[in-house]
């Protein structure tokens, strides 16, 4: 007997996924619409997991072009607290093209806002130079040790510790003030995988009324390729 019609294995389990799902999750992620519609599918309809999915999607799609050169791109100026503290940040990209759309402008204005808040000292954990390593690496051994952890459990100890440390004073590693959820890191790659092209903070500089000095910093150079 032959049938038409019939079912795949799984077609009768395949989300019903929405155009106004797929509009809310472009409009929250700036994702691309099939991607929305991928990771939403992927998702089974759940809005915060098809975040998750999209985020992964962002950072595999960054290492992929993380070597790519990035010579164009903007410096951003951003003032706050009345006039009280301001920034400069230079953030790269590899064309001009993506260099004034909004999508670029926009992320440049929130990395610099970002920083006016969060007073990061160093752009990347490789930044971070050896003195303060060794310096941060004693504070926690001396503190494990002092409160009677045997030496050895104490070095142990450190490692976790310097995770905490780069998240408090290294840029990419810095929970986005806007989004908790997300680093400036994910935030970046979000937006090379929505944009295309790989994205880089290359320096920013910070100051503050009635500070002795300024933040200044400027990311080591890495190996980077024309494609």
């Amino acid at each position: 007997m032959v049938t038409t019609g019939t079912l795949e294995p799984d077609d009768d389990k395949r989300p019903n996924i929405s155009a106004t799902q797929v509009k809310d999750l472009r409009e929250k992620t700036g994702a691309p619409m099939m991607d929305c519609k991928q990771a939403l599918t992927e998702a089974k309809g759940d809005m915060e997991q098809a975040v998750v999915i999209l985020r992964k999607k962002g950072v595999s799609v960054a290492a992929k072009k993380a070597t790519r050169v990035t010579s164009e791109g903007a410096v951003t100026s951003y003032i706050h607290a009345g006039g009280k503290i301001g920034v400069l940040v230079e953030v790269n990209c590899e064309s001009d093209f993506v260099a004034r759309t909004d999508d670029f402008k926009e992320l440049v204005h929130d990395i610099a806002m970002h920083i006016a808040a969060s007073d990061p000292k160093f752009v990347r954990k490789e930044d971070v130079t050896k003195a303060d390593f060794d310096r941060e690496k004693e504070i926690y051994i001396a503190q494990a040790v002092a409160s009677g952890k045997p030496q050895n459990i104490a070095e142990k100890m450190v490692a976790g510790k310097m995770e905490k440390f780069y998240e408090e004073v290294c840029l990419l590693e810095q929970p986005f003030i806007k989004d908790q959820t997300m680093s400036i890191a994910q935030l970046i790659a979000a937006k090379i995988g929505k944009l295309g092209e790989n994205i880089s903070v290359r320096r920013f500089a910070r100051f503050k009324v009635g500070d002795a000095g300024e933040t200044v910093a400027t990311t080591k150079p890495t190996e980077q390729k024309a494609e």
